[in-house]
């Protein structure tokens, strides 16, 4: 699994490439946790080129969701294709957080 960081606007643009599973789901947990610890606030999570994600990673999701709602912040998700969307719309995430088709529609809305 790869995250990359950028800024745009006042968000945090995290990219996702590879799988979220129980060896790479801490990796993402403790990234998206030190940002918050620097006080970055609102996240897009872009997860358009992440191919698995397992139950290991949806768990961090919510962890690092439940840190951001705690700190005043907003995760939001974007580009959910195949397997992953799937996961997403099972899991019941879909009800649960904003997601978007891209990344630009995502900014567009924040």
């Amino acid at each position: 699994m790869e995250i990359s960081v950028r800024k745009e606007k006042n968000i945090s643009v995290v990219s996702v490439t590879g799988r979220m599973d129980a060896v790479t789901a801490p990796e993402f947990e403790k990234s998206l946790s030190e940002l918050m610890s620097k006080g970055e606030k609102k996240f897009l999570v872009n997860l358009a080129g992440l191919e698995y994600i397992s139950s290991a990673g949806l768990r961090s999701i919510l962890v690092i969701a439940k840190q951001s709602k705690a700190g005043q912040g907003e995760v939001i998700f974007s580009g959910l294709r195949g397997p992953v969307e799937e996961v997403f719309k099972i899991s019941g995430f879909h009800s649960i957080f904003k997601i978007f088709d891209s990344e630009e529609a995502a900014l567009n809305q924040i």
